[in-house]
């Protein structure tokens, strides 16, 4: 370097150190853009924005989780559907990232409580936010009850086992009774009407119109303030309107694309999710449980814990929940109970 390019040169090296945290934060802004409706990101007129929205991705968050194919039924190309869900993920920083970084992110986790601590210690103290948990059991063995509850604890801060937000109840088989919500919270401390008035209920009334839903949630989630989702029961219509084996291969595509987009809801908005599913029975099955949970193969694998309730000898109220599939917990049982006043851990025997 020649002495007279020497000093212009040091001078930009100064430039550069003045002016270096304000250059950082334009760069930070330039590959994490902040978008707070779909209609700010580039290339997303409004037109297109319409047909998003009518298609259920109405947020940021939601077309960050997108599939290319997917989005490409709102009329525009491959490459421009690339790089729509590219500005969105950029916006909502989904990258690759270390595992250490994956670790620190899941300390964001939070856990809801179900009321009852030895159901809560089975499942590693609580529901996790971010996961899809199934309860599968016979009629009238707690699983529409212990979804009341959720939706009531759901609402108590995070110092309480809450996660201090609403609820979204998408409810298939006309389970729903807000007088057993008033009836429940009174043990809670909260006002009833005002926790009952905290719940989005939205009725399916066949398979089409629950995914309809489901892809039209993420508005909803995102006003409410939703953390929470909760689809009872998962599998009712599906299971009434595809019979035989001819349409369970259709049934179980939309199945499976039903589930990814609860998974993506959970994850974008750090929510828990709770299905119901019906069982169906083995005869040739002499040293199983009974009864196993409908759906196959897809509902097994987008559930991240399983867990079977059944009635527990004896009467009182009790019942038995066996965690039968979990991600990072053993299986077990334990026994709860379910009163007049809600979910609580079961009374000793006298």
């Amino acid at each position: 370097m020649s002495p007279k390019s020497r000093p212009i040169e040091e001078g930009r090296r100064g430039k550069r150190r003045e002016g270096g945290e304000e250059a950082k934060a334009i760069d930070e802004a330039a590959i994490h853009p902040k978008y707070e409706n779909i209609e700010d990101i580039p290339g997303v007129g409004p037109a297109t924005a319409s047909k998003l929205m009518e298609m259920g991705y109405a947020t940021v968050e939601s077309l960050a989780t997108a599939a290319v194919n997917e989005l490409v039924t709102a009329g525009m190309t491959d490459k421009a559907a690339t790089r729509i869900i590219s500005l969105a993920r950029d916006a909502t920083e989904v990258r690759f990232v270390p595992a250490s970084e994956i670790l620190a992110r899941r300390a964001n986790i939070q856990k809801l409580t179900t009321g009852s601590k030895s159901l809560d210690d089975l499942i590693g103290g609580g529901l996790e936010t971010m996961t899809i948990t199934e309860f599968y059991g016979e009629f009238g063995t707690g699983k529409s009850q212990i979804c009341h509850q959720l939706c009531i604890n759901v609402q108590l801060p995070p110092g309480k086992g809450g996660l201090g937000g609403n609820a979204l109840y998408i409810d298939t088989e006309n389970s729903f009774r807000p007088e057993r919500i008033m009836q429940m919270a009174q043990k809670t401390g909260l006002d009833p009407k005002k926790v009952v008035a905290n719940i989005v209920v939205a009725e399916a009334y066949n398979s089409d119109h629950q995914i309809l839903i489901l892809e039209k949630a993420d508005q909803v989630i995102k006003a409410n303030n939703v953390k929470l989702i909760v689809v009872d029961s998962l599998m009712g219509h599906f299971r009434s309107e595809y019979l035989g084996r001819g349409a369970l291969a259709a049934r179980q595509q939309k199945l499976n694309g039903h589930l990814h987009r609860l998974e993506r809801l959970t994850i974008a908005f750090n929510a828990a999710a709770v299905v119901t599913n019906q069982v169906m029975a083995k005869p040739d099955d002499f040293f199983g449980f009974g009864a196993y949970p409908v759906g196959g193969h897809i509902v097994g694998h987008r559930s991240h814990s399983r867990i079977f309730l059944r009635k527990a000898a004896g009467g009182r109220g009790n019942r038995v929940a066996r965690l039968v599939v979990s991600l990072d917990r053993p299986e077990g049982e334990c026994i709860f109970r379910i009163a007049e006043e809600g979910i609580s851990d079961a009374e000793e025997e006298k």
